[in-house]
């Protein structure tokens, strides 16, 4: 077991570019991939799920209104936290720092600098997430990369001190994930269950992800203090599904159910719908399959329209950030399955995306990414923009 995790008492003591063949997530497909040239989003002879009975279905057809921008100049933003009080927090993956912004004003303020960042590559200060408990212990989690590994900690939020000095010394609560120049995954998010629920990539070590020993291309689902929650599906293991190349996003509906993106290679990226212990097939299996064993995608698309980062659920959708495609995806939902045909909005219109959170009813944010050394930065870059969707 390579895994490694240190328990954190419950009350805490102290409040370079790449461009690989077949890595979607920097915009390096297939030489020549061309989204308009590819072949069809959907494998040869497949067809729409039935309509699962007793589910509420979105309109076939979508639309989404860019509201206003909410904050402009933002460095290599990957990862965004809604505070319940109001104000976001995003995450800078290459500063290794996060900021709030005031989201009436657009006015930001450093919290501080995480230490033991080592950014390089895909890798640095990655996915954000508030504790379940909040209000009460003003934690704020974060995954990233270090010197020798990917890992989860905890910081004490205290926005009472000056601008740079209000983030704690960071607990380590998770450590030993799989770190590469490509595939460290990120996305960590609170479940409904409010256990911790980590996306991970193989590190560009395709084996990996079919070793139930080893954290890499994996979801792993954690107590909030790292231990393995209870009820995983294989005993004592921090694992929750497996058979990933690497997880971008992590959303669940209104049901609970959990749906995840990731990267394809030369072929298809992935929206999945997770189920504990489920395969999802890399490196056997890259979009749907005929395999038994493997759990197929909720729906795939060619890595020139998508290279999906962050996603978010609203309105009866997923809604899917991509980065190398340049767009946001909706995918109307009927259960776990697709209900209709995915739209694609503001094509070409905000360059890279990086992260789609929820802003309440209609609502959405969505942060650009267009400096983190593989887009074509504009005046402005990078941006926050508040979306209304249907």
């Amino acid at each position: 077991m390579i895994v490694q995790r240190r328990a954190v008492p419950a009350v805490l003591a102290a409040a370079a570019l790449l461009l690989t063949a077949g890595c979607s997530s920097d915009g390096g497909g297939p030489a020549g991939a061309d989204a308009s040239a590819s072949p069809s989003r959907t494998a040869p002879g497949s067809s729409a799920p039935p309509r699962q009975a007793g589910e509420e279905t979105p309109l076939a057809k979508g639309s989404v209104t860019v509201v206003r921008t909410v904050a402009e100049g933002l460095e290599s933003p990957w990862g965004l936290a809604p505070l319940p009080g109001g104000g976001l927090l995003v995450s800078s993956r290459d500063e290794g720092t996060i900021v709030r912004v005031d989201e009436k004003t657009g006015r930001k303020t450093e919290l501080g600098e995480v230490p033991g960042v080592a950014a390089e590559g895909e890798g640095g200060l990655l996915g954000i997430a508030l504790s379940p408990d909040f209000a009460s212990d003003h934690m704020v989690y974060a995954y990233f990369t270090s010197a020798g590994d990917n890992r989860v900690v905890r910081m004490l939020y205290d926005a009472g001190k000056p601008a740079g000095e209000q983030l704690g010394a960071p607990d380590t609560v998770f450590r030993g994930i799989p770190k590469g120049f490509i595939h460290n995954g990120g996305r960590i998010a609170f479940g409904p269950d409010g256990m911790l629920y980590v996306g991970t990539g193989e590190s560009g070590e395709t084996g990996l992800s079919q070793d139930r020993d080893s954290t890499g291309g994996k979801i792993l689902r954690l107590t909030p203090e790292g231990e393995p929650a209870p009820g995983n599906p294989f005993s004592g293991s921090p694992v929750y599904s497996y058979g990933h190349r690497n997880v971008q996003g992590l959303a669940w509906d209104t049901k609970q159910r959990l749906f995840a993106s990731e990267f394809g290679q030369d072929t298809w990226d992935e929206l999945n719908a997770i189920k504990p212990g489920g395969n999802y097939g890399w490196p056997e299996a890259e979009g749907k399959s005929d395999d038994s064993g493997f759990r197929n995608p909720v729906d795939q698309w060619s890595t020139a329209e998508a290279s999906p980062s962050g996603i978010a659920y609203a309105e009866g959708s997923v809604w899917m950030a991509g980065l190398r495609g340049k767009r946001l995806w909706r995918i109307p939902l009927n259960g776990t399955a697709a209900s209709a045909e995915p739209q694609a909005f503001l094509e070409g219109e905000y360059g890279r995306l990086r992260t789609v959170v929820p802003a309440g009813g209609d609502r959405l944010w969505l942060v650009t990414s267009n400096t983190d050394g593989r887009g074509a930065p504009e005046d402005g870059d990078d941006r926050i923009l508040e979306l209304r969707v249907k």
